[in-house]
């Protein structure tokens, strides 16, 4: 599911682009989940809500907070989302590399160039897809990237992914995940998954990974410390 959301100040703009788009989105695959009015809303929405979103059309010229300015600080919080700039100047263009847009688009939108965007989307999407995991909880859908994932725990019928900026729990099987990760995650207890990568110690009973400390049980011990110790040589050698 591609996840969209537009923000721009002017209920016209935004209608506009909304129209164009459900033109030419993949029904039942891609979507237009929100919209925003301000760059602040979306700001804020999106610091409570990483990974909820995969591309946001943003418009340059907001009152109040600007379009540069809110991409600033979504940056600030999320690196991965999927940036696109709606603009009506084209003297904006370059300052957009500087907060890792990925394109622009010139108003009025033309519909060729909206197209062969949403196709370089979706390419991109689909090779990075072996590389993200993604859950659904009560309140909507997540995609994190694998890199950003610290460790997984569970507790009875749910599991917790923990990354550094937060907990987000799923109800789910370790095992389950265990199982889809298992090329790049770890299993080091009955409740804990880890990311080799993410590992900052390692103890003869016991992992570190940012500000936590896990136990690892006898029982994966010996696979696991070995699997641990190769990673984190190998990124050495990197």
């Amino acid at each position: 599911m591609l996840r969209i959301a537009l923000c721009d100040d002017e209920t016209e703009a935004r209608d506009a682009l909304r129209f164009q788009l459900e033109k030419v989105l993949i029904e039942d695959a891609e979507e237009i989940v929100y919209e925003f009015s301000s760059g602040t809303s979306a700001a804020s929405w999106l610091a409570k809500h990483p990974g909820e979103l995969d591309l946001l059309f943003l418009d340059v010229e907001m009152k109040g907070l600007n379009g540069m300015e809110t991409a600033g600080r979504i940056r600030d919080i999320d690196n991965n989302l999927i940036i696109v700039f709606v603009t009506g100047y084209a003297d904006y263009v370059f300052d957009g590399y500087r907060v890792g847009a990925l394109d622009y688009l010139m108003k009025p939108v033309s519909m060729v160039k909206l197209q062969d965007l949403l196709h370089r989307i979706r390419v991109k999407l689909t090779s990075e897809e072996s590389q993200s995991y993604t859950i659904k909880t009560m309140d909507g859908t997540w995609r994190f990237r694998l890199h950003d994932i610290l460790y997984f725990y569970s507790d009875r019928r749910k599991v917790t992914l923990v990354t550094a900026r937060g907990e987000y729990p799923f109800y789910a099987k370790l095992d389950d995940v265990e199982k889809e990760l298992a090329s790049s995650f770890i299993r080091i207890h009955q409740r804990y998954l880890i990311n080799p990568a993410a590992v900052d110690y390692l103890k003869a009973d016991s992992v570190t990974l940012g500000n936590a400390e896990l136990p690892c049980s006898r029982k994966y011990k010996e696979t696991a410390t070995a699997r641990i110790a190769r990673n984190m040589i190998g990124g050495m050698k990197q």
